[in-house]
């Protein structure tokens, strides 16, 4: 629908995101902040634990940093309410008091058309589920008896029959005055190409009716009884109601079902997802005759971050599983991935449910699902022989293209980890990248004074343990440039508001440093030192204590008392430029680590080099005299900045 200009932005603003939003979920209080609009929760779209969904209600806008959900007030009322545009007006409309402008003809009867269309098909519904139950239906009862399907799976999902009779549903809807124009286009009945009168697109088949989230009926499905049918499998076409790469079959029960917590599983087929939810697994779907798509992988991660695929163990289960493998890769992110449960024997779900084992022996089976990085090796390495130097760079090859798909870095390094174990298994290598390596000193002794005596682990003390020698060197500097950060911030709160948005997306490594600057950022409007530092003493006393303990702290250039705001405020930069670009190296090495390991490109060395200097220029402005607080150090912090910004030590591509 066309509406005027300027309605909705006025119904925007007349309607508080985040009071849409709370009824679908529970306020982080801890990192929200009420007076400036900004809210945080877990997720509604997808099953977590942390607050990663933010709402900024001054903006209109929220965002999960997890799934990537995001949008404004009619966004969320779509996805969450699965509403269609028009009734997420109408309904803020009427919160907001506002009346809803007279629609635009075109558009009222595009939406009057799809209303129309899914009446049909539930009338086709309807008549086919009479069907089940007459006299010709005995043939379909029959196949669902030897199917063990009992009644009451019948009813739940409303199976029906088709009459193998050519005019059956056509003669049933048009004297019903049903426009026979309506039949055709909602895919019921096919026109033919030399004039003649419309006949059934389904004859002789067990119907499925599908249905989309909110429930309503936008296709059928139907399996073939004669055993000479062309197709076992036929569903209806693409109309305006149904698109089969972005429908599910049993969507709507099984997005409910794994709302409950219910792991959620994709299986191959409408009589898998009936057995399945027969056998107590209600979160079950399917997709409708083709290949999982892209959008389904979506519409499947918002009901669950990692739903198991379930295929027959056979060899088109197996080539349906690494398709789907290959076109995951590149959209798997943090949290959110699959699984493979490929049944044994090459049976299917419901022939394991009906075996000795019963559901126990397919709850077993789902335990034991495999990661998509296992079925990846097991594709590049069964039934192969690497007893030569180019048979193995083959492999690496192959790995390497595989490895380059995935787009999110930290997920590409990990599975780069897998990989590197995976081979070192596979070529019998005799220490893993992750055996123990012993040294003349560490964390490791021997009894006695002879060689080859058997080394002894001595433990650390507890007071180390508690201290910053317990972490890395890297670790620590990191702690340390954080604490000057916090406690800047503390001495001149005037610059939290400046530099809210960079320490709001950093993530402390400090004891306690996170909990500090929470409480940081809900004073944020404090402008007194002192009353803010007496607030957040009341929220976490020793942890403040701890932190103006600290020596490293003391001594800070950004925290004499002679130093004004705006110098406080150029080191500051500096430091979050520093911290950012430790960071930043860390990232790169570690990525480029991995690539040493036998994955090696052309671009390891460079990287590497890049990401040391980085660092290495912010070590140097870090030993700069701490007296130093002369006319050149804006230009610094504009250029340890700029650094950052640029994100040197990644190799850009052109």
């Amino acid at each position: 629908m066309s509406l005027p200009n300027g309605f909705l932005d006025e119904l925007r603003a007349r309607v508080s995101l985040s009071h849409v939003v709370g009824r679908k979920v529970t306020w982080d209080m801890r990192r929200s902040n009420q007076a400036k609009g900004d809210y945080w929760a877990p997720c509604p779209f997808h099953q977590e634990k942390t607050a990663s969904f933010h709402v900024d209600d001054r903006k209109g806008f929220y965002y999960c940093f997890g799934c990537h959900a995001k949008g404004d007030a009619l966004t969320f009322l779509k996805d969450s309410e699965n509403m269609s545009f028009m009734e997420a007006v109408e309904l803020l409309a009427r919160e907001a008091g506002l009346p809803v402008p007279a629609q635009d003809p075109k558009a009222a009867e595009k939406a009057d058309r799809r209303t129309r269309l899914a009446d049909v098909v539930e009338q086709a519904v309807q008549f086919y589920r009479l069907q089940l139950r007459s006299n010709a239906g005995a043939v379909a009862r029959d196949y669902l008896d030897r199917r063990r399907l009992p009644e009451a799976s019948r009813e739940a999902f409303e199976i029906g029959y088709a009459p193998d009779n050519r005019h059956a549903l056509w003669q049933h809807l048009r004297g019903k005055g049903v426009d026979g124009t309506l039949i055709v286009e909602a895919g019921l009945a096919i026109k033919p190409d030399d004039g003649g009168d419309p006949f059934d697109r389904f004859r002789g088949r067990v119907i499925f009716p599908i249905r989309d989230q909110r429930g309503r009926a936008i296709s059928l499905g139907g399996r073939a009884l004669d055993p000479n049918a062309r197709a076992k499998y036929l569903n209806g076409p693409e109309t305006a109601l149904f698109d089969k790469g972005r429908s599910l079959y049993n969507h709507g029960p099984a997005r409910d079902a794994a709302g409950k917590g219910q792991q959620l599983i994709v299986a191959e087929g409408y009589m898998d997802v009936i057995a399945l939810v027969e056998g107590g697994f209600e979160a079950a779907v399917a997709p409708l005759g083709t290949a999982v798509t892209e959008d389904q992988l979506r519409l499947i991660w918002r009901m669950h971050p990692e739903p198991v695929i379930a295929l027959d163990g056979d060899a088109a289960g197996l080539r349906a599983a690494q398709r789907v493998v290959d076109l995951a890769l590149p959209l798997i992110e943090a949290g959110q991935g699959l699984r493979f449960a490929i049944m044994e024997g090459g049976k299917d779900p419901d022939e394991i449910l009906r075996g000795p084992g019963g559901r126990a022996a397919l709850q077993k089976a789902f335990d034991s699902a495999e990661p998509m990085a296992a079925l990846l090796w097991r594709r590049e390495t069964e039934g192969q022989v690497f007893d030569s130097p180019e048979r193995r760079a083959a492999l690496d090859k192959r790995l390497r293209a595989a490895l380059k798909t995935i787009r999110d870095p930290s997920i590409r390094g990990h599975y780069g980890e897998e990989f590197k174990r995976l081979r070192f298994e596979l070529f019998g290598q005799s220490r893993g990248p992750s055996a123990p390596r012993q040294g003349r000193q560490g964390g490791t002794g021997r009894r006695g004074g002879g060689r080859g005596m058997e080394p002894v682990q001595i433990a650390p003390l507890a007071s180390t343990r508690g201290s910053l020698l317990a972490a890395g060197a890297d670790t620590v500097g990191e702690i340390l440039l954080e604490a000057v950060i916090l406690a800047t911030l503390i001495r001149h709160p005037d610059l939290i508001h400046r530099f809210e948005d960079k320490i709001d997306r950093l993530d402390f490594a400090g004891p306690g440093h996170d909990r500090l600057r929470d409480a940081l950022l809900r004073h944020a409007d404090l402008a007194d030192p002192e009353v803010l530092r007496q607030k957040i003493t009341a929220e976490a006393g020793a942890e403040l204590d701890r932190l103006f303990a600290l020596p490293h702290v003391q001594i800070a250039p950004p925290l004499r008392a002679s130093v004004s705001s705006e110098t406080a405020a150029e080191c500051l930069t500096e430091e979050i430029a520093k911290l950012a670009a430790a960071r930043g190296a860390q990232r790169e090495i570690a990525h480029a680590a991995e690539d040493l390991a036998g994955l090696a490109d052309e671009g390891v060395t460079w990287r590497l080099s890049q990401a040391a200097e980085a660092r290495n220029r912010a070590g140097r402005a870090q030993q700069e005299d701490a007296s130093d607080l002369g006319e050149d150090r804006a230009a610094l912090s504009a250029h340890l900045q700029s650094l950052i910004d640029a994100e040197v030590w990644v190799k850009k591509k052109g």
